[in-house]
């Protein structure tokens, strides 16, 4: 299929050229059209040279001597200023190009979220429509301030432009995904329904499952890859009153991560209201709503009169045996006697299931 994009020419054509090309194969002179519009001669020139603008009443006079319609005039001139302006606003956005360094820039081409452009400005105008602002100081104002809750790693550092990339894709994502109005009785209900898909490991079947429950109860699910300096499992977000937004990257690629991650965030929905700011992100942590969403996590998928038998559990055997008695992967139980040190790191990862997206095409 050929891809089709937008043309923006870096070149700007003046109204009045089309003008001069009329009068040239009539063979009149500048004074022929003043006489037959009714303007001076001056007044000619300068909309010949692009001077001044085509009004509307000029547009008329202009279709009326000169041929084709009135909207004709009125759109070559509005294309003309419409270019005016682009070329202005890539000279401003020159002064800007120090910005790049702050975003995943390859990594958003790759994924296919912007298209390479011919200069470095073009590249900043291009982000910048894509992250929806008019200016670099807008993105900081907008696109940077502590609206989402996070789960992340803290072993790794985090870029600020690449967490708000990631965010940005997520919420584009999202988007696209109708939602009934939000509704925290019928989202706890619809997560009863999707804990025991924590007993599936292809995704290909547990995730449109999960996102049509919360999608009815006001939730868009997406998944998101993330890129380098985007080191966080999950994220929530209010998009609207009456819509929220949860995140996952599937960062470790590990179906214990994932799900934890999954119930992590779902509990900030139905816990912490939604004047939600950041609680494990770049601003510092709020420990005690983290504490609170990690314990929802790990009692939801390992309750506790399960959790309790946990340490008893002794070969790959056991846990598979147990993972079917509790509802759940064998993987999320490794990961869960992993986090308790009832196991080592390197211990039964046999056990879970990885994923892994080849390129960015997570739901």
């Amino acid at each position: 299929m050929t891809e089709t994009r937008p043309f923006r020419p870096d070149w700007v054509s003046v109204p009045g050229d089309t003008i001069a090309d009329l009068l040239e194969e009539r063979g009149w002179s500048q004074q022929e059209l003043a006489t037959r519009t009714g303007f001076t001669k001056k007044h000619v020139n300068d909309l010949v040279r692009g001077k001044v603008p085509i009004s509307p009443e000029a547009a008329q006079r202009l279709s009326t001597v000169l041929g084709s319609t009135t909207e004709f005039w009125l759109t070559r001139e509005a294309k003309y200023r419409a270019g005016l302006e682009r070329q202005r606003a890539l000279q401003s956005h020159a002064a800007e190009i120090s910005w790049l360094t702050e975003l995943p820039v390859s990594w958003m081409i790759k994924c296919g979220y912007i298209t390479p452009a011919s200069s470095k400005a073009a590249l900043v105008d291009a982000l910048l429509r894509w992250f929806g602002v008019a200016s670099v100081p807008a993105w900081r104002a907008t696109c940077t301030q502590p609206l989402a809750a996070f789960r992340s790693s803290t072993t790794f550092d985090k870029r600020l432009g690449a967490v708000a990339a990631w965010l940005r894709a997520a919420e584009l994502r999202a988007a696209d995904i109708a939602c009934e109005p939000f509704d925290v009785g019928a989202f706890r209900e619809a997560l009863l329904n999707i804990r025991p898909l924590a007993a599936e490991l292809d995704p290909a079947l547990f995730i449109p499952r999960v996102q049509a429950l919360c999608a009815a109860c006001g939730v868009a699910v997406v998944f998101v890859p993330a890129p380098q300096g985007c080191p966080v499992h999950g994220a929530t977000r209010w998009l609207t009153s009456d819509k929220a937004l949860l995140a996952l990257s599937v960062r470790y690629q590990s179906n214990d991560q994932l799900w934890f991650s999954f119930f992590h965030e779902a509990a900030h929905l139905i816990k912490h209201g939604k004047k939600l700011l950041v609680i494990e992100g770049l601003d510092g942590l709020d420990l005690e709503k983290e504490e609170e969403a990690n314990r929802f996590a790990a009692d939801t998928l390992v309750p506790p009169q399960y959790a309790k038998q946990l340490p008893m559990l002794r070969t790959n055997a056991d846990v598979v045996s147990f993972a079917a008695k509790v509802g759940v992967a064998p993987g999320i139980l490794v990961g869960r006697m992993q986090h308790d040190g009832l196991l080592t790191h390197a211990q039964m990862n046999g056990l879970k299931v990885r994923y892994s997206w080849a390129s960015d095409t997570a739901a």
